[in-house]
C-alpha cells in the first residue's frame, strides 16, 4: 500500500576558480549532543556515533525551514533537511580555514563538544542504518561525486569520501557538456526509480565537479485509511480562498498532543518500518507563531507529551513538490566564502582552486490512502466499549499545516514541510 513517496536530491556544482592552491592544514573546530524528536523506539548499541549529530541535524533542519518559509509566501514547502546536511557535510571533508569553519556553523556542528572525525562517523551510521535491506520500509540514501577527467583528487579525500559517506567518484568528461549532462540525469533516474527525469537542465562549460545526494522513501502506513472513506471536501488555504482536495478519514486512536501554548495540534501517524509522520495543525491564525517557535526543543517536547488517544481524523491527499536555490539560501545564513573565489577547497585537490558555483535541492512527497501490495489480510479491532467523556477531537487538516517524517531508527528528520496548498501542481 503506498501511502506516501519522498524523494529528494541535491546537487552541487564546483567551477575551477584558477590555478595553484597551496594545501592548508587540517583544523579543528564544533559539534553537539542528541536527541531526536518523535523517538520511541529502542537503538541498537554497538554503534551509536549518528546519536552525536542528531541534535546539531535538527537544529539545521528548523534554521533551513524558517530561512526557505521566509521567502516562500503562500507556496508549499518540502525539503529533506538530512539530504543538504549530508552533502554539505560530505563537501566540508575537503573544505580548509574560513570555507569549513562557515560549513560547520551552517550546519549546526559545534565542534567543542566533538572531533570533527565524530560528524563524519555519525553520517557514516546514518547511511548504514537507513540503508539496511532487512527493514520494513523502502529508504535508501546516496552520494557520488561526477569529477572531471582532467582532474585529480586527493587520496585522501577519495578514501575518506568513500569510508564515510558511501560515495563514489566518477570520472566524466565535463569538456562535452551535453554527455556528462546525460550521464548524471541517467544516474539520478535510476537512483529515483524513475521519478526524476532530465532534472539538470544545463551544465556550465567551467564545471569540473558535480556532487549529487539523493533520498528515497516509500512508506506504508502501519494503518491504512480506507478509500472507500475518501470523499471531496475544501481545504482553507487562507480567509479568502479555498481549493478541492480529496480529504481521507480515520475514526482510530492516534498519538496525540494538545499545544495550548502554541494554540495547535499535533497527530503522530506511524508507517511500518521505525518511521513517522508527525503533522502539526495549527488554529487559524496561529501559523506564524508555531513557525516561529520551531525548534528542536519544540519538537521534542511535542514528542513527550504525545498521548494514545482516539480521534476523528480528516487528512488530505496531496502530491506536491519543492525545488530551491540552496546556494541563495545557505548565503543568507552564513555560509558564503564556499561559493565565493575566497574558497579553499583545498583538500580536494591539489593545485586547482575550486568554488561551489550551482547548489539545487528537489523534492516530492505523494501522500495517499493505499496503493498495491501483493498480499490480503484482513484485521478485525475489538476493544472494550466505554463511556467517553469528553468525546473524540475532530482535528480536520483543512487548512494550512506542517509535517515532519521522522526515521526513529536513525533519529533523523528524513524531510519537512508545510502544506498550504495540498492541490497545487507540482513543479
Amino acid at each position: 500500500m503506498k501511502s506516501a513517496l519522498f524523494l529528494c536530491l541535491l546537487l552541487l556544482g564546483l567551477h575551477v576558480q584558477g590555478h595553484h592552491e597551496p594545501s592548508h592544514n587540517d583544523e579543528q573546530e564544533e559539534q553537539k549532543t542528541v536527541h531526536s524528536p518523535g523517538d520511541h523506539s529502542h537503538v541498537e548499541g554497538e554503534n551509536l556515533a549518528h546519536l552525536k549529530i542528531a541534535p546539531s541535524n535538527a537544529d539545521f533542519a528548523f534554521k533551513f525551514y524558517k530561512q526557505v518559509a521566509a521567502e516562500a509566501g503562500d507556496k508549499n514547502i518540502f525539503f529533506s533537511p538530512l539530504s543538504l546536511s549530508a552533502a554539505f557535510a560530505m563537501l566540508s571533508l575537503g573544505a580548509r580555514a574560513t570555507t569549513r569553519h562557515q560549513l560547520h556553523k551552517g550546519l549546526a556542528f559545534n565542534l567543542t563538544e566533538m572531533e570533527e572525525r565524530e560528524v563524519h562517523e555519525g553520517f557514516q551510521r546514518l547511511l548504514q542504518l537507513l540503508n539496511d535491506s532487512h527493514r520494513e520500509v523502502q529508504l535508501s540514501m546516496g552520494n557520488v561525486l561526477f569529477i572531471d577527467d582532467q582532474l585529480t583528487l586527493l587520496q585522501k579525500f577519495v578514501d575518506d569520501l568513500s569510508n564515510f559517506y558511501h560515495s563514489e567518484a566518477i570520472s566524466s568528461n565535463f569538456q562535452n557538456t551535453s554527455e556528462a549532462r546525460k550521464e548524471i540525469n541517467d544516474y539520478i533516474e535510476i537512483k529515483t526509480h524513475g521519478k526524476f527525469i532530465n532534472l539538470l537542465k544545463s551544465l556550465d562549460s567551467n564545471t569540473v565537479m558535480v556532487l549529487v545526494n539523493y533520498i528515497f522513501f516509500k512508506g506504508y502506513w502501519e494503518q491504512p485509511f480506507s478509500s472507500l472513506l475518501t470523499s471531496d471536501d475544501e481545504f482553507f488555504m487562507d480567509a479568502k480562498k479555498s481549493v478541492k482536495v480529496k480529504m481521507m478519514y480515520r475514526n482510530k486512536p492516534y498519538n496525540i498532543h494538545r499545544d495550548e501554548k502554541l494554540s495547535c495540534w499535533v497527530v503522530e501517524i506511524p508507517y511500518k518500518g521505525n518511521v513517522a509522520a508527525l503533522f502539526v495543525l495549527p488554529d487559524e491564525g496561529a501559523m506564524k507563531q508555531v513557525e516561529d517557535a520551531l525548534l528542536a526543543e519544540t519538537v521534542s517536547n511535542w514528542a513527550k507529551s504525545l498521548k494514545n488517544r482516539k480521534i476523528y481524523l480528516y487528512l488530505p491527499k496531496f502530491s506536491i513538490s519543492g525545488s530551491y536555490d540552496v546556494k541563495n539560501l545557505f548565503k543568507k545564513m552564513g555560509v558564503t566564502e564556499v561559493f565565493s573565489d575566497q574558497a579553499d577547497l583545498s583538500g580536494m585537490t591539489e593545485n586547482t582552486r575550486l568554488k561551489v558555483s550551482k547548489a539545487i535541492h528537489k523534492a516530492k512527497v505523494d501522500v495517499n490512502e493505499n496503493g498495491t501490495e501483493a498480499a490480503s489480510v484482513t484485521v478485525l479491532e475489538i476493544i472494550p466499549t466505554s463511556l467517553q467523556i469528553p468525546p473524540p477531537p475532530v482535528i480536520k487538516f483543512n487548512r494550512p499545516f506542517l509535517m515532519m517524517i521522522f526515521d526513529k531508527i536513525s533519529h533523523s528528520i528524513l524531510f519537512q514541510g508545510k502544506i498550504v496548498n495540498p492541490a497545487a501542481s507540482e513543479d
